[in-house]
């Protein structure tokens, strides 16, 4: 049975290694975040280092994830001292429960701080797209369907809560409640 994939992406203000209290309010929140999507109905997993390291994006080995990417409009640092950049990866049993988790909970009010933390871009900051029983999305993967949705809007290949379709191309509606 088809799983559905999800990349999110943004630039924050300041490098993850900044000491401000909004930095410090952003990976606070994060962290229970995190603790709290991985216990909604629907999730699978999500990418995260093998080894465990949380200071490194760019170097760090995440097992089937495949290799950290990142958009091509992100210009900040690629270093531990000078990323400046959220990115997630996690695979979902259907578009009802992820967007549950997103649009609920602790993550709903993170969403409502998101202008705090992350620059405005004019880009997407997240796609979801439909992976096969049994296929560990990627990073690339993530990148990929994140470009085409900017520069085609959605489709079956990637698209977003709001113009979503179901595993057999149709758009569905995903709805609050």
């Amino acid at each position: 049975m088809p799983r559905i994939a999800l990349y999110t992406f943004g630039v924050l203000k300041a490098p993850l290694t900044d000491a401000t209290p909004l930095t410090r309010a952003f990976y606070e929140i994060g962290a229970a975040v995190y603790r709290e999507i991985s216990r909604r109905p629907g999730y699978l997993a999500h990418a995260e280092p093998a080894d465990g390291e949380r200071g490194e994006l760019f170097g760090a080995d995440w097992g089937a994830w495949g290799d950290f990417a990142v958009p091509a409009w992100y210009d900040k640092g690629r270093t531990a001292e000078s990323t400046a950049l959220a990115a997630t990866l996690s695979l979902w049993t259907g578009l009802r429960p992820a967007f549950d988790a997103v649009y609920t909970g602790l993550h709903r009010q993170a969403l409502g701080r998101r202008h705090d933390w992350f620059e405005r871009s004019g880009h997407p900051n997240h796609v979801l797209w439909w992976v096969s029983d049994g296929v560990t999305p990627t990073w690339r993967d993530g990148v990929s369907g994140l470009e085409h949705l900017r520069d085609h809007g959605p489709s079956p290949r990637a698209f977003t809560f709001s113009r979503a379709f179901a595993p057999d191309k149709t758009p569905v509606v995903v709805s609050r409640g």
